[in-house]
């Protein structure tokens, strides 16, 4: 009689330790996260270059357009409108490009490494894209210090400032996995270079990130509100400003769209690892 071959582990959990495999998706995010802010203390000189964008939007564009004033804003400084919507913007443009990091992990192997893992690919995205999260925080927090610096009025409540912190990961999570699931459909860095430079601005011009939803012609408004990047906006603006804003409502869109393009770069990191 021949011998029953033995059941392999399964899949779904971690044949060291008997756990699940979504008992794993905490400890991954957080050691990712570590990682990344690792990166940054070893290499400050990106916190540095990528604060030269935003200064110069906020230096430049700002202080001109508040002489205008050719811009409505209810009555606030326009520099101060603008500073949440640069805020948004810088996060996002670290988050963007976030693919080409997957493709150079694909490159060196490093990727499927952690395929073959027994953490879900969902976890593996999950955490990629909070790590992504914690780099656009500390730009963030690069581009607040520059605005309290030109005077922009912002609430220093650290409960706000939390507020904004998640607003922050969660557009940076959905951004991040955009550029995941655009890297699983070209696999190539410089296809993903190229769309990702084609998407940015329609991205930022077509939000309310400049100026408000109300001065947009009809078709730009209707874009502005399926663009997540504008619910990102309005959160920040009410939460540093203390405007009126509908935060229950960004901060529903914003999870829903992190959850949704997770899901979608999930879908396609298996055609990454061939």
């Amino acid at each position: 009689m021949s011998a029953v071959p033995a059941t392999p582990p399964a899949a779904s959990a971690d044949p060291t330790s008997g756990r699940p495999a979504w008992a794993l998706v905490p400890s991954r995010t957080v050691a990712l996260c570590v990682v990344e802010l690792q990166k940054l203390r070893h290499d400050r000189s990106e916190i540095y270059t990528r604060a030269i964008q935003p200064a110069l939007w906020l230096l430049i564009f700002g202080e001109t357009f508040s002489r205008i004033r050719a811009i409505p804003t209810g009555g606030i400084p326009y520099l101060d409108y603008l500073a949440p919507g640069i805020i948004a913007q810088s996060a996002m443009f670290i988050s963007i490009f976030y693919g080409i990091q997957i493709i150079w992990e694909r490159d060196s192997g490093v990727l499927t490494k952690l395929l073959v893992t027994p953490t879900p690919r969902a976890a593996l995205v999950t955490a990629k894209a909070f790590a992504a999260g914690v780099k656009a925080v500390v730009q963030a927090a690069v581009v607040v210090l520059l605005a309290a610096l030109l005077g922009v009025a912002l609430t220093w409540n650290p409960l706000r400032l939390l507020g904004v912190a998640a607003v922050v990961v969660l557009g940076s999570a959905f951004f991040s996995c955009l550029s995941i699931t655009i890297a699983g459909i070209v696999r190539a860095r410089d296809r993903l270079m190229g769309i990702g430079q084609a998407i940015t601005m329609p991205l930022f011009f077509g939000s309310n990130a400049l100026y408000p939803v109300a001065v947009m012609p009809g078709w730009l408004q209707a874009v502005s509100r399926g663009n997540p990047l504008s619910y990102e906006v309005e959160a920040l603006r009410g939460l540093l400003l203390g405007i009126p804003a509908r935060l229950p409502l960004d901060f529903g869109v914003l999870a829903l769209a992190a959850v949704l393009a997770i899901a979608a770069a999930s879908s396609v990191m298996g055609r990454l690892a061939r």
